[in-house]
């Protein structure tokens, strides 16, 4: 495959490319399922008052897990609507997925939603690879190896400057609690940068980041398969990721703040009072 050979062409003896191939595999066979899925009536029902699963959801994970089972039977997966019970950091072999990230815009016929994976081993991600099926936009990471989009190498973006950067941000699922802070928050930006959008795919957010579209992402309250593999993207586009302190940041922390490096001190200046991190960010 083009898309995957650009990114595999300096390491193709690592051990990593066979992971890689099997994630950009199962990401590519599950986005076409939810592409097919997209203009038929879905089956939603809840897993919170405003946190939708639909049918494509379960159909994408069966996919993956399909895959993963066959190719890679003996690794640990932490899935968001079948495996998402963890606890501490695994630091064993773990594949961490989102079937669906951006559930609520799928159902609602919005275009913007992606699948993500990841395959991480002592608590840092390895690979990492966002599909948005209904764009055809293929990220890619390897550590060690960069990041690319639809098999061109990309960079985060070279402004120096809050104000002029484009800046997204999330609303967590329990924003009725959460909806001073969370205001407060977008307050310390708004007038403060060229613009703040809200498209509701973490994953998403964090592959404009790596890729120069945006200069900045925040959010609390993600998951692991929200943010496991859109990290490794901006990591090895040259960009920053750490918590709201500027403290080191894995895909179980509770909260997040990616940028492309330049603006990262103001990016962060700004949150820290929002700081809801806990010791379990630094296992």
């Amino acid at each position: 495959m083009k898309r995957m050979a650009a990114c595999l062409a300096p390491g193709a003896d690592d051990p990593l490319a066979g992971i890689l191939r099997t994630a950009v595999e199962a990401a590519l066979d599950a986005g076409h399922i939810l592409a097919g899925l997209y203009h038929q009536p879905h089956q939603i029902r809840y897993k919170g008052e405003i946190d939708l699963v639909t049918e494509a959801d379960v159909a994408s994970e069966r996919c993956i897990l399909d895959m993963l089972a066959a190719r890679h039977p003996a690794s640990m997966i932490l899935s968001e609507e079948s495996h998402a019970v963890y606890g501490d950091v695994p630091q064993q072999p773990v594949w961490i997925i989102d079937p669906l990230d951006g559930t609520t815009n799928f159902a609602h016929g919005f275009p913007w939603f992606a699948v993500s994976i990841a395959y991480a081993e002592k608590g840092k991600s390895q690979v990492g690879v966002i599909y948005a099926p209904l764009q055809d936009e293929l990220f890619i990471a390897c550590r060690d190896h960069g990041a690319w989009l639809n098999g061109e190498k990309i960079a985060v973006s070279a402004s120096d400057k809050l104000l002029t950067s484009l800046l997204a941000t999330g609303f967590p699922y329990d924003i009725k609690e959460k909806s001073d802070e969370v205001l407060s928050a977008l307050r310390k930006f708004l007038g403060n940068c060229q613009g703040v959008r809200r498209a509701g795919a973490a994953a998403l957010d964090l592959a404009c980041v790596a890729c120069g579209r945006l200069e900045g992402f925040w959010e609390i309250h993600l998951k692991p398969w929200d943010t496991a593999a859109g990290l490794l993207l901006v990591e090895e586009a040259g960009g920053k990721v750490t918590d709201f302190r500027g403290q080191t940041y894995t895909p179980f922390v509770p909260e997040i703040a990616a940028s492309n490096g330049l603006i990262h001190d103001e990016l962060i200046t700004r949150l820290q009072e929002f700081s809801v991190s806990r010791s379990l960010s630094h296992g």
